[in-house]
């Protein structure tokens, strides 16, 4: 295959084609996003943590954690952390990096865990991967353990709406040609702009997260709002919280911070 040539998922995120697509990014992948995010994501990683305010012992998933540069930060804080994502070519490459880490592999509509598994749990932008986000949402809920914490990092509106149109511009303008020079399928760089520019802004997936049974949810945003960090618990009685309908998501609510 030739080095810039390659598989890309498309919007409808078909599970089989996104893993693939991350099987071919996987040996630059950490290089190509620190690259096309102007070197800024060792500070929202550290923001993450921050977040998720993880303490030694405490048992963390770290859902699509890709190679697990995302999932060192827990380790380090003395957490159990798994590093959990459904590309085995970015397992490999994670385990052959981080030998420390414990990686599985699992589907984030379908995670290998039991209920009330983790003290807390986190995703990093993979949300959008995943092809029924709320279901994958759901999932954490339920291996969450009762009053355990949630964090989501993922791509989001800019607040500032002149900065915005220049964003929007880089994203689908600037970024396929700084993927071509780094990235060994500069292609699949095309379909993350695209899922960037669809996905929900702050507020919505406040929402949804909220509507599937989380309580507290708020969020931060970051470098203007380019990225949210949303904050959730999960109840201490969760009854049927797992189970409320889509009128419910679109009644949830946040409290922005940051």
């Amino acid at each position: 295959m030739n080095r810039h040539s390659g598989n890309r998922a498309d919007l409808d995120k078909k599970p089989d084609d996104v893993a693939t697509m991350f099987d071919e990014v996987a040996e630059r992948y950490d290089l190509t996003n620190d690259v096309l995010s102007l070197g800024q994501t060792v500070r929202w990683r550290k923001k993450l943590v921050e977040a998720l305010a993880v303490e030694p012992g405490e048992r963390v998933l770290d859902l699509a954690a890709g190679t697990g540069s995302s999932t060192v930060s827990f380790h380090q804080a003395g957490a159990t952390a798994v590093a959990c994502d459904f590309s085995l070519g970015m397992l490999q490459v994670g385990k052959r990096r981080h030998p420390e880490l414990t990686f599985i592999a699992g589907d984030g509509m379908n995670l290998p865990f039991a209920d009330d598994s983790f003290d807390a749990v986190t995703i990093s932008f993979g949300l959008r991967n995943i092809a029924e986000p709320a279901t994958g949402l759901a999932e954490l809920l339920r291996v969450t353990k009762p009053g355990g914490r949630l964090a989501v990092m993922e791509f989001s509106d800019p607040t500032w709406q002149p900065f915005s149109l220049v964003y929007n511009e880089y994203l689908m303008r600037a970024l396929p040609p700084v993927a071509r020079a780094v990235s060994s399928n500069p292609d699949a760089y095309v379909y993350l702009a695209e899922s960037i520019r669809a996905w929900p802004d702050q507020n919505e997936l406040a929402a949804m997260i909220a509507g599937l049974g989380w309580e507290q949810v708020r969020y931060r945003n970051l470098s203007g709002g380019i990225v949210a960090i949303h904050h959730a618990r999960k109840p201490q009685a969760t009854g049927s919280a797992g189970t409320r309908s889509a009128d419910a998501i679109r009644e949830g609510s946040a409290e922005r911070t940051g």
